[in-house]
């Protein structure tokens, strides 16, 4: 009686190896002949990921193994020069600091392949014993979490490694909302011309880097009109002029007095329309810590508060906006695409509404109409 042939393997190659365990080999797409990651126990076993990695192949969901031996270090490095042309410089100098300082001690030498999400977890659980800040913690993930889907993206990696890794918490902080008043006293008690600095980030909503980088050309007396479409920024110790955040150009109605106001600090003014409103004493532009403490803190402790900051006083604006006007005019005022972004971090409620609210209901319950019932405001 003949012997049972044994059957031709219709893909890829196995073979016992000295140690006694089986490898397995395959030809790729580009008919290279590559080794498995690992050796296996049987030749069944190793028949059975040949089925699987040939199924990977014809399906089109290969990888090139050899890709992801890239090092964590080499495709940070190409990954911030591809996406920089298309950053702010605040933010390039930010994930170029988060790069180099929290994710290349640890991670650098590190193939992209190697990386699990326990190694992602165990590093996020080193920057919390190294006692930095949740926020920081969380910008370096962020930024981690961007590298490997890009990684993911250019096929070198099958899925990224930022999943399911938990996250120290951000503290709940809510900005101190001022009412417009309170806001009139931090103005008046200003040095000039700094009050008007200071009215446009309360009464216009404006980001502090937005006022800082204000020019005589931004601003329509007659209108009324103050253009937004620069912010002035300190990156690693340089100043740099470059578009508001997210891009959103806007262009803001002002109340007449502050236009007159505003007006009258153009007189003083240089000629040319690239004349910046707000300067140093020795003529330079604005820096964010100096100015606030040369004049900004000052002028709140004259008008008798404390705990105030100048971006509250941008939250103070949008939520003043959304409680009389609707989120949508807020977050146009304040230079938001997204008005979500306007509820989540500026409009608050204001106290006393609920009360207002139940009151009215109350009214609209008997049918009744009048100052109780919902009114329709024009925008600002």
């Amino acid at each position: 009686m003949a012997g049972k042939r044994k059957s031709r393997r219709a893909f890829g190659r196995v073979r016992k190896l000295p140690s006694g365990r089986f490898q397995a080999r395959y030809p790729g797409p580009d008919g290279v002949l590559r080794a498995a990651d690992r050796t296996f126990a049987t030749s069944t076993d190793a028949d059975r990921w040949l089925a699987r990695k040939r199924i990977e192949i014809e399906e089109g969901r290969w990888l090139d193994p050899t890709e992801g031996q890239i090092t964590v270090r080499d495709w940070s490095a190409r990954w911030l020069a591809a996406v920089s042309p298309q950053l702010k410089h605040k933010t390039q100098a930010s994930y170029r600091s988060l790069i180099t300082s929290l994710i290349v001690p640890t991670l650098g030498d590190r193939e992209l392949s190697s990386l699990r999400p326990i190694t992602i977890a165990e590093w996020v659980g080193s920057l919390r014993t190294r006692g930095l800040s949740a926020s920081r913690i969380r910008q370096a993930y962020r930024v981690l979490s961007q590298i490997m889907r890009a990684a993911v993206d250019n096929e070198m990696i099958a899925q990224t490694p930022c999943r399911g890794v938990k996250l120290p918490r951000m503290p709940q902080t809510e900005p101190h909302i001022l009412t417009p008043l309170e806001a009139s006293r931090i103005v008046r008690n200003a040095a000039k011309p700094h009050d008007l600095l200071i009215a446009l980030l309360a009464y216009a909503g404006l980001r502090v880097g937005e006022a800082f980088a204000l020019r005589r050309a931004d601003i329509d007396v007659s209108g009324g009109l103050v253009l937004v479409d620069e912010n002035l920024a300190e990156a690693n110790g340089t100043l740099v002029f470059d578009t508001p955040k997210s891009h959103q150009k806007r262009v803001l109605r002002i109340g007449p007095s502050l236009a007159t106001r505003l007006g009258r600090h153009l007189e003083t003014l240089p000629d040319g329309g690239d004349a910046l409103l707000f300067l140093t004493q020795g003529g330079k532009p604005l820096r964010y810590n100096q100015w606030r403490k040369a004049y900004f803190d000052p002028a709140v402790a004259a008008a008798g508060l404390t705990d105030v900051t100048p971006h509250d006083l941008r939250a103070s604006h949008g939520t003043w906006v959304a409680d009389r006007y609707g989120v949508m005019t807020a977050a146009q005022r304040l230079g938001h695409s997204n008005a979500s972004v306007t509820t989540r971090h500026y409009a608050r409620p204001v106290a006393g509404r609920d009360d207002q609210v139940a009151e009215a209901a109350d009214a609209w319950l008997g049918g009744e109409e009048g100052t109780g019932s919902p009114e329709v405001h024009k925008p600002l």
